[in-house]
């Protein structure tokens, strides 16, 4: 997604879920052949442009290896939230699972609760 329309349209209609480092606003698009996307990086979140673009690419690297697993008739947004700016590749994907599945948009994986522990 990347007009402003679009994004107000998923903020005010939509259901958000959150964790420590991103909040997922969703609204179900029945009839839409792919899911599409939005992403937010503030400034509060990475105070350079830099860091701003690596979040963005974290994320959009994250949800390209998690796109056959993601519900096609949905736009979303995902929003950085401060902290994440501090994390690398795999924790920023490992957050990104985390929030999805509290969104329920990826299936809860059956493994991941040992991975977590060990």
């Amino acid at each position: 997604m990347k007009s402003e329309k679009d994004f107000q349209r998923v903020f005010s209609a939509g259901h958000s879920v959150a964790n420590r480092y991103f909040v997922i606003y969703q609204l179900a698009r029945p009839g839409q052949k792919h899911f599409r996307v939005g992403i937010s990086v503030g400034k509060k979140v990475g105070h350079t442009a830099v860091l701003r673009n690596q979040i963005k690419r974290y994320i959009r690297q994250s949800l390209h290896e998690l796109h056959d697993e993601l519900p096609r008739q949905m736009d979303f947004l995902v929003i950085a939230r401060k902290g994440a700016g501090s994390l690398d590749m795999a924790a920023t994907k490992s957050n990104l699972i985390h929030v999805l599945t509290l969104a329920r948009l990826l299936a809860a994986p059956a493994h991941s609760n040992q991975e977590e522990r060990g």
